[in-house]
C-alpha cells in the first residue's frame, strides 16, 4: 500500500536555531569548567536584538553575551544591513536554579537518597530500518538538504544565498519500506538577485547531490515558491529557543512529549531521558527485534525510578512487545543518574545538537549500539 510522509528541517541561521545554537553554546561554555552546572537556558531574538533568560547554577566563569555573539558570528550574521548580527544588542537576564527543584534533583538533599528527575513528563525515542543511521528517511533527507543550504553559503559556491532557510522532503513508502521522493520544498534566504538563477543553482547545487537516487521525473520541486526571500533571519521572524522539537527529533514520525531539549543540562529529562529513550529503541532496532520501535518513559519530578516504560512496534516486532519491555528494562537503567553516567552527558557535546537534528549523527553517545548484540541474544533470534 502506497503512504506518503513529509518532514521539514531548517537551518543553522533560522531564527528559532539561532536561539538553540546561542542556549546551547551557553551550557556548553559551563559544563567545559564545571560539568556538575545545571542550566536552563531560553534565548529570543528579533530585529537587532538578542536576549538570554532562565537559571544557571554553575562555578564556572563564562561571559555570556560574548558566548552569544560568538555563536552569532558562527552561524553567519555579522552583517548589521541583514538587520540582525554578532553587533546586535545582547540582553542577559540568567539567575540561579530554584532551590524548591534543585532538593529533588540533587542526591542526598532533603528527603531524596538519589538524583530524581528535574521535572515530571513523558518522553519518547524512536528508530527505524529505513536508514543506516536507524532514523526515519523524510527528517533525514530534509536535514541533509538544510545542512547542504550552510554549505553552499559558506563556500561561495552560491554566493547570493544568506542563512535563513528550510526544507521540506515529502517520501512515497510502500508499506515500510521507502520508494521515492515526492515532493521537495525549498525556502532560501537570500541576497537581491534573478529568482530563475537562483532556482536553478539550488537544483543542481543542493537537490540533485542531496536526493540523487531518490529524485525521478515525477518528483515535484518547489523552490522559494511564493517569490523572492530577501527579508530573512530574526529581522523578518522573532526565534525562541525550543520551538522546533519535531524538526530536532523524528519529523513527526513518532511521538513526541513536548519537552523541548536545548539549553537544558542533562538533570533534565526532558533532555537526557529523550536521549536515552533513542538509545533504547535504537538498540532494539539495531538487534533485529522489530523494523520500528518507539519507547516511551514517564517520571515524577525529584523521584528516580521512571514511573513506565511503554513500547510500540507498529506490527514490526519478531517476538512480542511485552518481551521486548522485559529486556528493555533487565538491561538499560533509566534512572536520571545512570542515564547521565551511561552516556556520559556532563561533557559539552550539545553544540553538536543545536541545529540538524539531535539524532541520526553517529558520533554522539546515545546513537551507540553496544546492547544490541546482548538483546539479540536473550531475545534468542
Amino acid at each position: 500500500m502506497k503512504r506518503y510522509f513529509a518532514s521539514e528541517s531548517i537551518t543553522e541561521g533560522h531564527p528559532d536555531k539561532i536561539c538553540d545554537g546561542i542556549s546551547d553554546a551557553i551550557l556548553d561554555a559551563c559544563l567545559t569548567q564545571d560539568p556538575n552546572t545545571r542550566a536552563g537556558v531560553e534565548t529570543v531574538v528579533t530585529t537587532d536584538f538578542c536576549c538570554v533568560v532562565g537559571e544557571v547554577t554553575t562555578t564556572a566563569k563564562v561571559n555570556f553575551e560574548e558566548v552569544a555573539r560568538k555563536k552569532i558570528r558562527e552561524i553567519g550574521y555579522t552583517d548589521p544591513a541583514l538587520g540582525f548580527s554578532d553587533k546586535s544588542q545582547v540582553m542577559i537576564r540568567i539567575h540561579k536554579q530554584s532551590p524548591d527543584i534543585s532538593q529533588g534533583v540533587t542526591e542526598g538533599e532533603g528527603d531524596f537518597k538519589e538524583q530524581g528527575a528535574g521535572d515530571q513528563g513523558m518522553m519518547f525515542g524512536y528508530a527505524s530500518t529505513d536508514t543506516p543511521e536507524l532514523m526515519p528517511l523524510p527528517i533525514m533527507l530534509a536535514h541533509a538538504l538544510s545542512k547542504k543550504l550552510a554549505e553552499v553559503r559558506k563556500n561561495g559556491s552560491i554566493k547570493e544565498a544568506l542563512p535563513d532557510g528550510k526544507s521540506q522532503v515529502t517520501v512515497e513508502y510502500d508499506d515500510n519500506t521507502p520508494k521515492r521522493v515526492d515532493t521537495v520544498v525549498i525556502a532560501i534566504h537570500h541576497k537581491e538577485c534573478e529568482m530563475e538563477q537562483l532556482r536553478k543553482q539550488v537544483l543542481e547545487k543542493v537537490i540533485k547531490p542531496v536526493l540523487g537516487k531518490w529524485l525521478d521525473s515525477k518528483t515535484r520541486i518547489f523552490i522559494n515558491a511564493t517569490g523572492k526571500f530577501v527579508l530573512g533571519g530574526p529581522t523578518a521572524d522573532s526565534g525562541l529557543t525550543g520551538r522546533k522539537i519535531i524538526v530536532d527529533t523524528y519529523g513527526g514520525m513518532g511521538r513526541h512529549g513536548g519537552g523541548a531539549f536545548s539549553g537544558k543540562d542533562p538533570s533534565k529529562v526532558d533532555r537526557s531521558a529523550a536521549y536515552a529513550a533513542r538509545y533504547v529503541a535504537k538498540n532494539v532496532v539495531a538487534a533485529g527485534l522489530a523494523q520500528k520501535c518507539e519507547v516511551q518513559v514517564s517520571y515524577c519530578i525529584g523521584f528516580a525510578e521512571p514511573l513506565n516504560i511503554h513500547v510500540e512496534c507498529f506490527g514490526t516486532n519478531k517476538i512480542p512487545e511485552e518481551k521486548i519491555g522485559e529486556l528493555i528494562r533487565k538491561n538499560f537503567s533509566l534512572k536520571p543518574a545512570d542515564i547521565i553516567k551511561t552516556l556520559d552527558l556532563k561533557k559539552p557535546i550539545y553544540h553538536k545538537t543545536s541545529a540538524y537534528g539531535h539524532f541520526g549523527k553517529n558520533d554522539l553517545p546515545w546513537e551507540r549500539t553496544d546492547k544490541a548484540a546482548e538483546l539479540k541474544k536473550q531475545a534468542g533470534l
